[in-house]
């Protein structure tokens, strides 16, 4: 329990100082500060990797027509889904995001449901209406920090995979190989024992 209070603390501390740091980037370009064009990339390679919830417009139509309403959140069962503070700029300010090694997405597809501006589509719960509408990222595995690629046969991310077969299959060694029905959910990063972890979803909306 302490390290579990001592981890969520952090977390929030690493979000304010990273809100700070944006904001003062933000600051110094906008005066012409010496080297502040050099600080501002810093701190935007230095962001977090974070995916939209499914069924999400285009970056720069999802931003604009979502009103922050907060319904999106409320309704995910599975609680992955979060608010953005200033770490990621003005105007990603108050719009939802999911960070998959924290809680992943299940695909229950209710926030699209509850969207009341489109900013999030509505997607049926069925696989044919997965594949053709989510587009949250795509898993990449990191062979070198994978058990089963290392000879010890592991498998946790292909068991926690709500497309087994689809999005991925086992090899020899239950070896994960991603195909390209991968929507990018998260299920198989939150799972992975490893740390750092083997298997990292690259976001689409990168």
């Amino acid at each position: 329990m302490a390290l579990a209070t001592f981890l969520y603390f952090a977390m929030n501390r690493r979000r304010f100082f990273a809100a700070v740091l944006k904001v003062t980037a933000t600051a110094a370009v906008a005066t012409g500060l010496p080297g502040a064009t050099a600080l501002a990339r810093g701190v935007m390679r230095y962001r977090a990797r974070f995916l939209r919830p499914p069924g999400v417009l285009p970056e720069a139509d999802f931003l604009a027509r979502c009103i922050r309403c907060g319904r999106c959140a409320e309704i995910c069962p599975n609680h992955c889904i979060r608010y953005f503070g200033l770490e990621d700029g003005i105007a990603a300010l108050g719009t939802p995001y999911i960070i998959p090694r924290e809680q992943a997405c299940i695909l229950c597809m209710k926030c699209g449901d509850v969207c009341s501006t489109g900013a999030i589509q509505p997607v049926q719960r069925k696989m044919e209406a997965v594949l053709a509408k989510v587009k949250m990222g795509h898993a990449r595995v990191e062979k070198p920090l994978c058990l089963s690629y290392q000879g010890q046969s592991c498998g946790v991310c292909y068991r926690a995979c709500p497309l087994q077969g689809v999005a991925m299959r086992v090899g020899y060694m239950e070896q994960p190989q991603v195909l390209d029905g991968c929507v990018g959910c998260g299920l198989c990063e939150r799972s992975c024992i490893q740390m750092p972890q083997a298997i990292r979803i690259v976001p689409n909306h990168a």
